[in-house]
């Protein structure tokens, strides 16, 4: 398994702000003290602008080089386009490592599947996995199965690939908390299970899985899954049910489809995201 980070994706930070990137750093700190799992380290893919605007308009491109708040959530900091840019280069090359036969988990920030096609927002500038989705597809790669189970509605990773041939997008989050969408299905392939704040946890898992099997039920080539660690019960930022162990079992599912997948950290807010990625990751390798 390959961990893909840039260590310079922890340089931004607003006090105050629940959008720690330090995180990733005692993420990594972790993950080099374990000793389960034997992990390679890789540095971003290079992205051209030819790359961002197979998701995004030029607009937005000239847009995050402005001085400018994008809104209250999602701050302008020096040097975030190449923050986001690097972020997106660390999923193009889980991406590429996923399909050569290589598991692969991009440990980045800022983070992606809330930024739409013309818009930052919910602490995301490039949709990362919408973008490494659409580099596969130009590849020659696919079918292609996103997976999306961060607590928040992935509304830009559906906004990109809506109706896009060859890509199923599947949700769940929890539907009565930001960004507000994701309440139905859309287009002809974006699946939606929302779920209100406090579901019991066995129901939340009852629609991961179905949610997975369905996904899989489509037969994907590869598979790219937003992983979000916020619909853990002690995140701050919702109201998710999940426990440690859950996260392993998620892992566990990668493992037994034996389809070829990328990863991508999405959110995850609490003080235990360093454990909570470790237990998916060893659940994706069996242990």
């Amino acid at each position: 398994m390959t961990i893909v980070l840039d260590p310079n994706c922890t340089g931004y930070h607003q006090p105050g702000h629940p959008e720690k990137p330090n995180r990733v750093a005692r993420t990594v700190d972790l993950l080099r003290l374990q000793k389960p799992i034997a992990l390679e380290w890789a540095t971003p893919a290079a992205v051209t602008d030819a790359v961002l605007l197979r998701g995004h308009t030029p607009e937005h491109l000239a847009r995050l080089k402005v001085e400018a708040a994008f809104d209250a959530d999602t701050p302008w900091h020096p040097g975030i386009e190449d923050h986001a840019r690097r972020s997106v280069g660390a999923a193009l090359r889980a991406m590429e490592l996923a399909a050569s036969g290589e598991p692969a988990f991009a440990l980045m920030r800022p983070p992606g599947h809330h930024a739409e096609r013309e818009r930052a927002m919910g602490f995301c500038y490039y949709s990362s996995m919408a973008l490494a989705v659409l580099e596969a597809k130009a590849r020659g790669l696919g079918p292609i199965a996103v997976f999306d189970f961060d607590v928040h509605h992935g509304n830009g990773t559906e906004d990109i690939l809506k109706n896009v041939e060859g890509v199923v997008f599947g949700s769940v989050h929890q539907g009565d908390t930001y960004p507000g969408t994701g309440q139905a299905d859309v287009g002809s392939n974006c699946f939606n299970r929302p779920l209100p704040g406090g579901t019991p946890r066995a129901v939340w898992l009852r629609t991961l899985e179905a949610t997975w099997q369905r996904l899989l039920a489509t037969q994907p080539r590869l598979i790219g899954i937003s992983a979000g660690f916020d619909a853990y019960n002690k995140d701050p930022l919702a109201n998710g049910t999940l426990e440690r162990e859950d996260f392993h079992l998620l892992g566990q599912w990668v493992r037994a489809s034996g389809i070829p997948t990328f990863v991508i950290l999405e959110g995850g807010y609490s003080l235990d995201l360093p454990d909570l990625v470790l237990h998916f990751l060893l659940g994706w390798e069996g242990k």
